[in-house]
């Protein structure tokens, strides 16, 4: 058995640590869906609210420490790609997520303010994620100013947000196929004390982050072995790993019929994507990491705001069924996706 301390690691163990750890976080992921919709109800946040905030929370965490473990480690183009194709991944999540909803496309099941405006959000984080890597390479305390910005930008952002939900100016409208978020109260879960449903989501959350270390350290090893480069490894390799918890919570949510939590753990994850990068930016002692993003980190970027504004548009126009059941904005997701992966491979 190879020192997991000491790399490079074989190639087959570099490969079985992915698939041990996309199986861990399939059955974590799943088993969050069901606790997270419990919860979401029993606390009065909703499932918009609750599936961007604490979903993003702990679905990202596995994300959060790939990006760390490998900006420690001098690779950022590794921690850099692994964020922001984990966001392009995840966007694709909702068109995987459509094909399991019979009724009617996701996007006008799940429409809702809170999920617009968490992607109007997402889509300034990565705006000024972008911008960053053409301001001045300042840092202050090897940390570039632009980190605090974009956590200043992450919370405001959900202070406008719960505000809104408040006292809501805008709504979409209701059609037979609508899916309001209510509370289920005959889910044997909703039965539970509070603390047990938040301590078991602590637990399963930790569970998935714990494979995220071994993954980083995979990816290491395989940029090294293979020759792979690290904007395909981190940006398409990593970035599917990363974007399994909310691929998987988003199925799991569909089938459970609670579609705004599904949109809204995807766009929660993404929006922790952003924030992954504030810690790989600490984490990265050579500078700022945004400065290290080359062709392939900022193709994985604007790819990102494309599939974004492209899902925001899914939510707006509400087909009701389009093209081959996803809508076009399902249709669309999908080729981007495809393109992207194609580009970095080559």
């Amino acid at each position: 058995m190879p020192d997991i301390t000491a790399l490079p690691w074989p190639l087959p163990w570099s490969i079985g640590v992915f698939v041990a750890a996309g199986a861990i976080t399939v059955a974590g992921s799943i088993r969050l869906a069901g606790l997270g919709d419990a919860l979401a109800d029993r606390t009065g946040w909703g499932e918009a609210l609750f599936g961007v905030v604490f979903f993003g929370v702990v679905t990202g965490l596995s994300g959060i420490v790939m990006t760390i473990v490998a900006a420690g480690s001098g690779e950022a183009g590794l921690a850099y790609g692994n964020a922001v194709g984990g966001i392009a991944a995840q966007t694709t999540a909702v068109a995987v997520a459509d094909a399991f909803h019979r009724r009617a496309n996701l996007e006008h099941a799940a429409a809702s303010l809170s999920n617009l405006l968490s992607g109007t959000l997402l889509i300034a984080l990565l705006a000024l994620a972008l911008l960053a890597s053409y301001t001045p390479e300042a840092t202050v305390a090897g940390v570039h100013p632009m980190s605090g910005v974009l956590v200043a930008a992450y919370l405001g952002g959900l202070m406008l947000i719960r505000r809104a939900g408040a006292q809501p100016m805008w709504q979409a409208i209701a059609t037979d196929e609508t899916r309001p978020d209510i509370p289920h109260t005959d889910s044997p879960l909703n039965q539970r004390p509070l603390p047990w449903l938040w301590t078991q989501f602590a637990i399963v959350g930790a569970t998935v982050a714990g494979g995220g270390w071994l993954v980083a350290r995979a990816a290491e090893s395989l940029v090294e072995v293979t020759g792979l480069t690290t904007g395909f490894v981190g940006g398409v390799l990593m970035g599917i790993v990363n974007a399994l918890p909310e691929t998987v919570t988003a199925i799991a949510a569909v089938r459970r019929g609670a579609v705004t939590l599904a949109i809204a753990a995807v766009i929660g994850g993404n929006l922790l994507d952003v924030l992954t990068l504030v810690a790989g930016d600490v984490a990265y002692r050579h500078g700022s990491i945004y400065h290290t993003a080359g062709s392939d980190e900022l193709l994985a970027t604007t790819s990102s705001l494309f599939m974004t504004a492209t899902l925001l548009g899914g939510l707006l126009i509400r087909q009701t069924c389009g093209w081959g059941r996803l809508g076009f904005e399902g249709v669309l997701l999908l080729a981007s996706y495809a393109a992207m992966t194609v580009i970095l491979a080559l």
